[in-house]
C-alpha cells in the first residue's frame, strides 16, 4: 500500500483547497478566494454576491477546521456562491486502542444506518485495496442551512 502524503491530491480547479493550519488567516482566505471565485463566475457569463460567497467559503473553512483533516477541498463550481459538496482527507493510524487498521474495521467503523443502511463496495486504487462506504446521515445542517443528506467515505 502506498503512503498517500506521497500520493498527493489533484482535484480539478472547480475544488477550493481550504486552509487548514492554525496561523492561517481564514477571513482573508475567504475573501480573497472570494474575489478569484467570482472573477472565474464572470468569465464564464456568471454573476454571483461576493458577501454570501465570503461567507460561506468562511463558514467551510473553519467548519473542517474543526476536524482537523489532513486536507480538505470545498466544491465551488461557477455560478454557484455556496459549496455543493466537501472533500476532506484525514490519516487514521493504529494506537492502542486499534493496533491493525482493515478494511472490515473502516467499514464498520464508519458506518451508519440513520436512514437505512450504508452501501459498502470494495474497489481498486491507485494507492491500494479500498472500501467505499455510502450513507444517509442525521447530522446538524452544515454551513449555509443546507441539510447535509449523504456521506460518502472511501478508507485505504
Amino acid at each position: 500500500m502506498s503512503d498517500i502524503r506521497t500520493c498527493g491530491i489533484v482535484v480539478p480547479t472547480d475544488w477550493v483547497p481550504l486552509p487548514l493550519e492554525p496561523s492561517d488567516d481564514v477571513k482573508a482566505w475567504a475573501k480573497n478566494t472570494a474575489v478569484g471565485l467570482c472573477e472565474r463566475s464572470r468569465a464564464a457569463g456568471l454573476e454571483l454576491d461576493r458577501r454570501t460567497l465570503r461567507r460561506d467559503l468562511r463558514a467551510r473553512a473553519e467548519d473542517s477546521r474543526s476536524r482537523d483533516p489532513f486536507y480538505a477541498f470545498a466544491l465551488y463550481p461557477d455560478g454557484f456562491d455556496s459549496a455543493l459538496a466537501l472533500l476532506e482527507v484525514d490519516l487514521i493510524w493504529p494506537d492502542e486502542t486499534v493496533r491493525r487498521l482493515t478494511l472490515d474495521w473502516l467499514a464498520e467503523t464508519f458506518s451508519a444506518d440513520d436512514f437505512g443502511g450504508p452501501t459498502v463496495t470494495r474497489r481498486q486504487l491507485p494507492v491500494g485495496p479500498a472500501v467505499r462506504i455510502r450513507q444517509n446521515l442525521a447530522m446538524s445542517s452544515p454551513p449555509g442551512g443546507n441539510p447535509g443528506v449523504l456521506l460518502e467515505t472511501v478508507g485505504f
